[in-house]
């Protein structure tokens, strides 16, 4: 991530990759957010999408700010947070294939070699909320999913974490009077 982001030099595209990656967003949960959605004094993000209609997720700091840099650039005109590059006219949308686009050059600039795509953050987001020791059914809530096996696409055990968890019967004391081995 922190390559991807160096690579990226346009305000607007360094905060919506933040998004998909630091708030676990969908593509199109991006292009439709409005600037009423970002909410930076209780530090929540409001998603509308077609699935589970309405969800709060994280505002990240670091989103918050790097959303308030691109605001300063770009001053974008009505409720969309991302419009589209028709001038900048109200009511329109960036598309998702501008963020795809600009994706795949921000991925090439950093040197990447893996196919990386707007849905990849998504995952990763996921999967380094996991991995931190985050609860299945928050993320799942977070990720705006229906059902919890949608979610467990996201669970990865490397061989490292396997050796890592200890078995139940390493936590519970061996009886007294009886030894094992």
């Amino acid at each position: 991530m922190e390559q991807l982001l160096a690579a990226t030099t346009s305000p607007k595209y360094r905060a919506i990759f933040m998004l998909a990656y630091g708030a676990g967003l969908r593509v199109g949960e991006i292009t439709t957010l409005e600037t009423s959605d970002i909410d930076s004094q209780r530090m929540l993000i409001r998603v509308r999408d077609g699935k589970t209609g309405q969800r709060y997720v994280m505002l990240s700091p670091r989103v918050l700010a790097a959303l308030r840099t691109y605001w300063k650039a770009y001053r974008p005109p009505g409720p969309a947070l991302f419009p589209g590059y028709a001038k900048q006219r109200a009511g329109t949308q960036l598309t998702r294939e501008s963020i795809h686009r600009v994706l795949a050059k921000a991925v090439r600039t950093a040197g990447i070699p893996k196919h990386v795509s707007p849905h990849t953050l998504r995952h990763c987001f996921a999967t380094h909320l996991l991995e931190s020791g985050a609860d299945v059914r928050k993320v799942q809530l977070l990720l705006g999913h229906a059902y919890l096996e949608t979610t467990a696409t996201y669970l990865h055990l490397t061989t490292a974490q396997i050796r890592q968890v200890p078995s139940p019967l390493d936590l519970i004391g061996t009886p007294q009077g009886h030894r094992l081995g």
